[in-house]
């Protein structure tokens, strides 16, 4: 009876166990909450109506803008952007980690073969006739320690969590990256409008200095005016040089975005010439989920959350199933046969009777660092709220400001036309045209460099609306290791 109680004692010890490995001793994830607002402030009038799908939540956003040559740019940075590359590695590790990780909930298995010939001493103790033998041994040894109180468990949910956090932070880098390219890019075409507008007011500004010139020569005008005529042609020549320089390092700068050498890459020159495009914002409640740091903020917290459970189980037992079978023989001819074979299988438990207060700090800790995850998301929800309403009525006041600017850009115009009327009638002197000349140069330089702005607050609108991402693509990962993918990640989102 005795050994009848020993043989199913195993068994049932062992299913005790495996049944046990449903437990868990972390704390239970719940997604955070966050102080939504029922609509933006700065929401555009009428905005459903004007444009009823959102583009800005469309992968290639840029080209609501219509330009097919920024299209063109944007595309090259998925491909040759470095920065891009090693966050896509970065995301490459934390996949990786979680597949070594999930491989802690499966036994470890190894195996070898060694072949001993040994001669033994026949003056030895206990010496038999056999003084030469053969030793021939094929073991297969196992290790499985049960996922009892979750621990492993725990493991992978931390790593699949930061996975999921460093996929959303190299969607947040490809937006920036995007955004910055396309901020650049209307920059340069900003740039470009200001050196065309500059240009002509340099051709004007020839032609103004030729005729006062001639005047002094023909006793009309004095050398005072000459002197003026000149310092504003020159003034208008250095601000064309300065906006061409500056020009230039924003083409640099775009050749780095896509991986050129600043010296192979050429931008043609084309003026601005357009609008920003209508780009509602949608509903705050929707924020959350388009938003990549968002996103990102909040994995942090699941990873923080699972990593609790992880402190938690280091206060219970660990169990253990070391086994072990093979073949051993002296014989080759008989090594892989029935009567050679041996097997064992174990069962071990140990638990930490002492340790100084080491578990409590590590709990500690892992709370600590879930406060402040939880503490981050908060801020990165209230400043992703924040930059949206700030670009929302950047664009509503540069809207207004670019029409006000306009009527002043058509009366300083007016008054230019006036002076030299009066100039070239003897009424004034030519100091009354050079101060005309100054405010209607500045004042439409105002007028591009405003146009410029808003196309960029445009694209930071959509930067700050979170571009095409959306945070339903994090739970679609595929973490195999054969998965192809590229920086736009498609593939990386096959469900798993």
């Amino acid at each position: 009876m005795a050994g009848l109680c020993k043989r199913i004692s195993w068994p049932w010890m062992a299913l005790g166990l495996l049944a046990l490995s449903g437990c868990a001793v972390g704390p239970h994830y719940r997604p955070p909450s966050a102080p939504v607002p029922g609509e933006f402030k700065e929401t555009p009038p009428n905005w459903k109506q004007a444009q009823p799908s959102d583009q800005a939540q469309r992968g290639a956003w840029w080209e609501i803008y219509q330009a097919p040559e920024l299209n063109q740019l944007e595309e090259k940075i998925d491909v040759s952007n470095a920065n891009l590359k090693a966050a896509e590695a970065q995301f490459d590790q934390a996949r990786a980690l979680v597949r070594l990780n999930r491989a802690d909930l499966y036994p470890t298995i190894t195996t070898g073969v060694s072949a001993t010939r040994e001669r033994l001493s026949a003056n030895r103790p206990e010496a038999t006739t056999l003084t030469t033998t053969n030793d021939l041994i094929l073991p297969v040894d196992m290790s499985y320690e049960p996922d009892v109180w979750g621990r492993v468990r725990s493991n992978v949910a931390a790593s699949r969590a930061q996975a999921q956090t460093s996929f959303a932070d190299l969607q947040s880098l490809s937006l920036s990256l995007h955004a910055e390219l396309a901020s650049d890019y209307f920059q340069a075409r900003e740039l470009d409008r200001e050196a065309q507008l500059l240009d002509s007011t340099v051709a004007s500004y020839e032609r103004a200095f030729e005729l006062t010139e001639s005047r002094y020569q023909g006793g009309v005008a004095s050398q005072v005016d000459v002197a003026q005529a000149e310092t504003q042609l020159e003034t208008a020549r250095a601000q064309a040089i300065d906006v061409k320089a500056s020009r230039t390092q924003y083409e640099h700068a775009i050749a780095v975005l896509i991986g050129m050498p600043a010296s192979e890459f050429s931008l043609p020159f084309a003026a601005l010439d357009s609008a920003p495009p209508a780009t509602p914002p949608g509903l705050p409640s929707q924020l959350l989920e388009r938003r990549p740091d968002v996103a990102a903020s909040e994995r942090q917290m699941a990873a923080a959350n699972a990593n609790i459970g992880v402190a938690r189980a280091a206060y219970f037992p660990l169990f253990n199933f070391p086994g072990m079978a093979g073949f051993e023989s002296t014989r080759i001819t008989n090594w892989l046969t029935g009567p050679s074979g041996f097997a064992a299988l174990g069962l071990s438990a140990t638990i930490t009777a002492l340790d100084w207060g080491r578990r409590r700090a590590a709990s500690d800790q892992a709370w600590a660092a879930y406060h402040q995850a939880e503490a981050n998301y908060q801020e990165t929800v209230l400043t992703a709220y924040q930059e949206v309403e700030d670009y929302l009525a950047a664009l509503r006041l540069l809207s207004e400001e670019a029409r006000t600017q306009a009527a002043a850009v058509a009366a300083a115009e007016r008054s230019l036309a006036l002076s030299e009327n009066r100039y070239k009638g003897g009424v004034t002197s030519y100091l009354e045209v050079t101060t005309a000349q100054a405010t209607a140069l500045s004042n439409e330089r105002i007028a591009v460099q405003l146009a410029g702005r808003r196309m960029i607050d445009s694209v930071l609108l959509i930067k700050a609306l979170g571009g095409g991402f959306d945070a339903g693509s994090l739970s679609k990962l595929n973490y195999s290791a054969s998965t192809p993918h590229s920086p736009a990640r498609s593939a990386a989102l096959s469900t798993q």
